[in-house]
């Protein structure tokens, strides 16, 4: 057996616990994934961003970046009542807000150019199938996978709580339900928080969707 210098011998531990280290840095970081990726695009769902006129027309989005600004629709037949407008502010100030995003409400919404309101929430059942009570559709894709203004449309009477309004705009910055994440899960999944369908009431972002949106944005 050749011999070994003792300064070799201490360069090859250095290496081998340098080694070790990033063995255990790499699955840290990685570790949520191990669960489930259920961000936008994901090997069972690439249908690809498009504008859309309404609900139920094909299509899936990321929001455009992370400063995301809402608005919630103030007048008309869309027009968002105390309540529902409480629930909106509860959920993206206190569920999104402590993501890597960067949410702010916009008091002075735009509607076309290059700088449009990410997230408009309207009460409405214009569009909804029977079964449905909420939906989001993209009205202006930025890029095949990025979305500039999305619409967020729920149901009133009571419609407008916590979990739906959750899951509407996890929706709106990509993420997807169970069945449509990699690995598969469940849709009824409770590690999916809001995303789980059917929703409870009081459901908000569990860790596996916040590593998503804190790895994507």
């Amino acid at each position: 057996m050749p011999r070994t210098s003792a300064k070799r011998l201490s360069l090859r531990a250095a290496c081998i616990a340098v080694a070790a280290f990033t063995t255990v840095a790499v699955t840290a970081g990685v570790a949520w994934a191990a669960y489930t990726d259920n961000m936008y695009p994901t090997q069972y769902l690439t249908v690809g961003c498009f504008s859309v006129s309404g609900p139920h027309q094909s299509g899936f989005c990321q929001t455009d970046n992370k400063d995301l600004t809402y608005y919630m629709d103030s007048g008309g037949s869309n027009k968002l009542e105390a309540g529902d407008r409480s629930v909106v502010n509860n959920v993206m100030n206190n569920i999104y807000e402590p993501t890597d995003l960067s949410v702010t409400y916009d008091s002075s919404p735009s509607f076309s150019g290059s700088a449009e309101t990410d997230i408009v929430f309207e009460e409405s059942s214009s569009g909804l199938s029977s079964s449905v009570d909420g939906y989001t559709f993209c009205n202006n894709a930025a890029t095949t996978l990025k979305c500039d203004q999305q619409y967020i449309r729920i149901r009133g009477g009571g419609h407008y709580g916590q979990g739906l309004v959750c899951h509407e705009t996890g929706h709106a910055v990509g993420l997807t339900h169970g069945d449509d994440a990699s690995p598969r899960k469940s849709r009824t999944d409770e590690k999916l928080g809001c995303m789980e369908t059917p929703v409870s009431n009081d459901e908000g972002l569990q860790a596996n969707n916040i590593e998503n949106i804190n790895a994507t944005y």
